[in-house]
């Protein structure tokens, strides 16, 4: 559409109106949700990694061997590396052919090397387990991780107390 307007200067001349703006719309995705097995990284430590990848680990100025710390949270290196290794455990757990074993041989063995080596970011750990003992833990602060997604493992139900009858004498 063409309008003529005057100029400042006492010019007449053509000019286009312009359209009124066209909004973009956003290409909207449809992928669902992702959904996991574990709620957070801490969830994962707890009822998967500890529990099946069980080395000993000593203290500091022990030797050479393993190290490991209880409050694998409080190290940042950790935490990166932790986080991408339950990523990918859930991941891996989607292909059922290989996927466990690719995440074994390419994701948790080799960041779990770095994690337990004595140069690693657990170097000056002081924590201790004995050979066949899950690794140590010691929970973060509460609100530290987002709430647990799969129920207790039966090894940390708290004890049930008895409360059947007692025979009287």
């Amino acid at each position: 559409m063409t309008n003529t307007n005057t100029s400042p200067f006492g010019d007449d001349e053509d000019t286009e109106t312009p359209s009124a703006p066209v909004a973009a719309t956003p290409e909207k995705k449809t992928d669902e949700a992702v959904t996991t097995h574990f709620g957070s990284a801490d969830e994962f430590v707890r009822k998967q990694l500890i529990t099946t990848y069980r080395r000993r680990v000593i203290a500091q100025g022990t030797g050479g061997g393993m190290r490991w710390k209880a409050a694998w949270w409080s190290s940042k290196e950790a935490q990166q590396r932790i986080e991408a290794l339950w990523r990918a455990w859930e991941a891996a757990r989607q292909d059922e052919k290989a996927g466990m074993s690719l995440w074994w041989i390419s994701h948790c063995d080799p960041h779990m090397t770095i994690l337990l080596s004595p140069e690693g970011p657990f170097a000056d750990s002081t924590d201790e387990n004995r050979i066949g003992d899950p690794l140590p833990y010691t929970s973060p602060t509460d609100g530290a991780f987002p709430p647990d997604m799969q129920p207790a493992l039966y090894t940390q139900l708290p004890p049930q107390s008895d409360t059947s009858p007692q025979p009287t004498a």
